[in-house]
């Protein structure tokens, strides 16, 4: 960690016009979570579906879109990068700052939104809100890794990035039964399925990979992508050219 690096990541990230974007959709995850619960009551169903639709599948990886393409990618636009490369400061380094502070920010506007939500839909019973907000938070990880990872290996990394949340994780990941086992999403759910004790009133959380397994691919994906963004980053030449 590097703290003038992520000093200046932060500030970047927490910029008027990307502060905007972070707080709009927590915001409408609370108000629908009020708005289920006051209109039904504790449900089950409701509540796992839109934990699982809404939280885990659209807040958390556009949040982390967000996040994680903006902690460098910018700067690898405009050139500015040089200027921190040209530092005696690691690369790998540099990486890991940034996907902490990127991280920090997923936590703060979508793990923390999602246990909010959750203890509004069912406050304690049976640690819905933790698993969620667990969940979240260890998808958040890999999410942040593989689009920061997006931002130094291409300048359009936000586009690939949206085609990648909204085609396969949103659609094929959640409703292909063999691309399910390479879904970022499916793999959070087996970590929220670990924590969330069963319920025979319905409201089941399934998922495609068990919990050992889901938590073994986050694991990968997340080493694997920071590795290989640092690596990339010590082959990219102080001219800005890749």
């Amino acid at each position: 960690m590097n703290r003038t690096v992520a000093w200046l990541t932060a500030r970047s990230l927490l910029g008027l016009r990307r502060s905007l974007l972070l707080f709009v959709l927590p915001v409408l995850l609370l108000l629908l979570a009020g708005l289920v619960r006051w209109a039904a009551g504790p449900d089950p169903e409701l509540t796992t579906h839109l934990l699982t639709g809404f939280a885990l599948g659209t807040l958390v990886p556009l949040l982390c879109l967000i996040a994680g393409t903006g902690a460098i990618g910018p700067e690898i636009d405009d050139g500015s990068i040089v200027y921190l490369l040209a530092k005696p400061v690691s690369r790998f380094t540099i990486v890991i700052t940034k996907l902490a502070v990127a991280l920090g920010i997923v936590l703060l506007f979508s793990a923390l939104p999602t246990l909010l939500a959750g203890l509004v839909l069912a406050g304690w019973t049976r640690q819905v809100s933790v698993g969620y907000a667990l969940g979240a938070a260890v998808a958040g990880l890999a999410y942040c890794a593989l689009f920061l990872m997006l931002a130094v290996l291409s300048r359009h990394a936000v586009v690939i990035g949206l085609l990648y949340a909204v085609i396969w994780e949103s659609v094929i990941g959640r409703f292909v039964p063999g691309a399910q086992d390479l879904s970022v999403q499916q793999w959070a759910l087996a970590v929220v399925n670990a924590v969330v004790t069963p319920s025979s009133g319905g409201g089941g959380i399934t998922s495609a990979v068990g919990a050992p397994a889901g938590a073994v691919a986050l694991a990968v994906v997340a080493v694997g992508a920071t590795g290989y963004a640092g690596w990339r980053l010590r082959s990219l030449r102080l001219t800005g050219e890749q």
